[in-house]
């Protein structure tokens, strides 16, 4: 039998930019407590929750989140321990609040105020059962018998670029993923050496090693070309083999929606053209084009896995680029799905991709979150469970990840603790579980032909 919340108290902490975000604390009448903290993203879709936000520019540049934080405390609160929940009841919670905001964007009271207490309960409750956070969603939530859990494979942010860096290079992330790794542990090992050896490599050729939001470098590149050959050189100096079938694998997230002009429906290369890398006519492609540009890419190199390839609008785009690859690698929608449940829904329907990016606070709760992953995962796609630039300590991405197998996982690079703490928590993960756990390396990838 489970407690019933005593208490709910959200309040400001400061996300990994510095800027506030919200966190919040459920107490339970036995004194058992869960923290939790909300990410917030730079780069976001028109179909994510809202991120409300105060707006007093005397304030945090307007990004307080003060209004969000009285939400719950005087609003959420209230009226959640009026109805005398109990902690574990999960679905009845998130639906209350999402009854109580009334809206499907959460623009009442903001998505990160009812994630932060969404959160937090399903925290408080494992505590209270004396299980890990993953083990818990896996077997009280979900209600999975399955005994064996699969790690996920790291996607590796290792050059920042677009929204999350101050440098040249449209395209958004380059990622390393160690599919030949035999643990999450060794895959740990193996992306740790190859981004200190692209590190080194950067510098002996002059380049600057600054990090981007997400820990990753920030060089002034002239394009996507040039980052992937640095990569490739960098999987070599650090002793392995690249390759989609070797030791370590790309991926690429081009965020193209930030390219995408909605009214001439064209990809605008903005950096490339602002720094004269490129002509205005050279760094402006049709979707057509963007398809071919993509696919060179991939014939190239060693990528496995494109995530936002094109724009969240261009919808006809994404059915061609899906159909040009045929299943040749994992094409995964983020902007144009934002872990929605009903638009993921058609998205599957319409054959648009074949695996979803899933952030917890682009929709609000965590039920809606599992939802999205069930209906992703039954259409035999992928999801990939992910962080966001603005990051905090909050490892809960890291057991969501484990708990509902969906083997990948996006939670930066090698360098700054809001992302390692995630990896950290991946290895002390697979310690505690031991032989019921497994790392499935390339295999992970079962919406593609191997």
């Amino acid at each position: 039998m489970f407690d019933k919340i005593k208490s709910i108290h959200a309040y400001e902490v400061l996300d990994s930019r510095g800027f506030p975000t919200v966190a919040c604390e459920v107490t339970t009448d036995s004194g058992v407590k869960g923290k939790a903290m909300v990410p917030s993203g730079a780069s976001t879709g028109e179909r994510e929750a809202l991120e409300l936000r105060d707006g007093d520019k005397k304030r945090y540049m307007g990004k307080g989140v003060l209004k969000a934080v009285d939400n719950v405390n005087k609003i959420i609160a209230p009226h959640l321990l009026n109805k005398d929940f109990k902690v574990d009841e999960q679905t009845k919670i998130d639906e209350e609040m999402m009854r109580m905001d009334g809206t499907e964007f959460k623009t009442q009271l903001g998505a990160n105020a009812i994630l932060a207490v969404s959160m937090a309960c399903a925290k408080a409750a494992a505590n209270y059962k004396k299980k890990p956070l993953f083990k818990y969603i896996r077997e009280d939530i979900i209600k999975s018998s399955d005994s064996l859990y699969k790690l996920p494979v790291p996607m590796l942010n290792v050059i920042n670029g677009g929204v999350h860096a101050d440098n040249t290079i449209d395209f958004q992330e380059f990622m390393y993923m160690p599919i030949g790794a035999a643990t999450i542990r060794q895959a740990c090992q193996m992306a740790s050496e190859c981004f200190h050896a692209l590190a080194k490599l950067l510098k002996s050729k002059g380049l600057n090693i600054s990090k981007g939001d997400e820990g990753g470098f920030a060089p002034a590149l002239k394009n996507a070309d040039e980052a992937l050959e640095l990569m490739v050189e960098g999987i070599k100096a650090a002793g392995y083999k690249p390759g989609i079938d070797k030791d370590v694998a790309i991926a690429l997230d081009p965020a193209s929606s930030e390219l995408y002009n909605n009214e001439k429906k064209v990809y605008i290369f903005k950096k490339a053209i602002a720094d004269k890398i490129l002509t205005e006519v050279e760094g402006t492609k049709t979707t057509d084009q963007m398809i071919d540009y993509l696919e060179s890419l991939v014939k190239k190199y060693p990528i496995i896995s494109i995530e936002d390839g094109l724009a969240e609008n261009d919808w006809d785009g994404w059915k061609k680029f899906v159909d040009r690859m045929n299943n040749r690698i994992q094409i995964v929608g983020d902007d144009i799905f934002c872990t929605n449940p009903r638009v993921t829904k058609q998205g599957i329907e319409k054959g648009v991709a074949n695996a979803v990016l899933i952030k917890l606070n682009q929709i609000g709760t965590i039920t809606e979150t599992l939802q999205t992953i069930k209906e992703a995962q039954a259409a035999n796609w992928c999801a990939v469970v992910s962080h966001r630039s603005g990051e905090t300590e909050d490892t809960t991405i890291a057991d969501l990840a484990v708990a509902c197998a969906t083997g990948q996982i996006k939670t930066g690079s090698m360098s700054r603790s809001e992302r390692i703490a995630k990896y950290n928590r991946l290895m002390e993960i697979e310690d505690y579980l031991g032989i019921q756990s497994k790392y499935p390396g390339i295999n992970t990838f079962t919406n593609i032909k191997k």
